[in-house]
């Protein structure tokens, strides 16, 4: 991860004021999932105002200055685990020691941290200065970072079921264990990570 600075949207705020943010996060571009693009440029600042996700802004050289070459967003949330999840045996034992159960609804309940966004930015080829799999261990970073202070070994997220995007998670450590309908009715794919040091 050498060669990239992270800066979460709040201090770019505090450092430079909102409009000078608004007018960087403007040149983001992802043309791959619009509400990627659109959380980042419209939503992010006001999620971190609110304290219900903090985004991590990535900056990499590039000509002598320093361009937006992705960003993740990350929030507290509590995952839900059914008892029919399609997990491992392992991974499921693991995962029970933090979580609670409750007979009534046959699932777990952990408090885990949410990679909320992830996306590259495509604007001017810079999606080209950092791989997806850098972008994402950034994020996992970060989480673990967070953990040391406050406890828990796992990670999750939501995405499209894509089989690509899938097979990229899953070449990074995260596992499918259940699937949910988001507020439009698409299918969201919902994959863990547990973090065994």
């Amino acid at each position: 991860m050498q060669g990239y600075k992270i800066i979460t949207v709040d201090s770019l705020c505090e450092a430079k004021g909102e409009d000078w943010l608004n007018t960087i996060l403007s040149y983001y571009s992802c043309p791959l999932n619009a509400d990627i693009e659109d959380f980042l440029r419209h939503k992010a600042l006001t999620f971190s105002k609110q304290s219900l996700a903090k985004t991590h802004v990535v900056f990499a050289s590039y000509k002598n200055e320093y361009v937006i070459v992705g960003y993740f967003a990350l929030a507290n949330k509590t995952l839900f685990v059914p008892d029919k999840a399609k997990i491992g045996k392992n991974l499921k034992r693991r995962l029970l020691k933090f979580a609670t159960r409750v007979d009534e609804t046959k699932m777990s309940y952990i408090s885990a941290p949410l990679i909320a966004q992830l996306g590259k930015n495509y604007t001017n080829g810079y999606d080209k200065l950092i791989r997806g799999d850098e972008l994402l261990e950034m994020a996992c970073t970060e989480i673990r970072k967070i953990q040391l202070s406050i406890g828990g070994k796992t990670a999750y997220l939501e995405c499209e079921d894509n089989p690509k995007l899938l097979q990229f998670y899953e070449n990074n450590g995260f596992r499918q264990f259940s699937e949910r309908l988001d507020s439009n009715g698409s299918k969201l794919v919902q994959m863990i990570r547990y973090f065994s040091d």
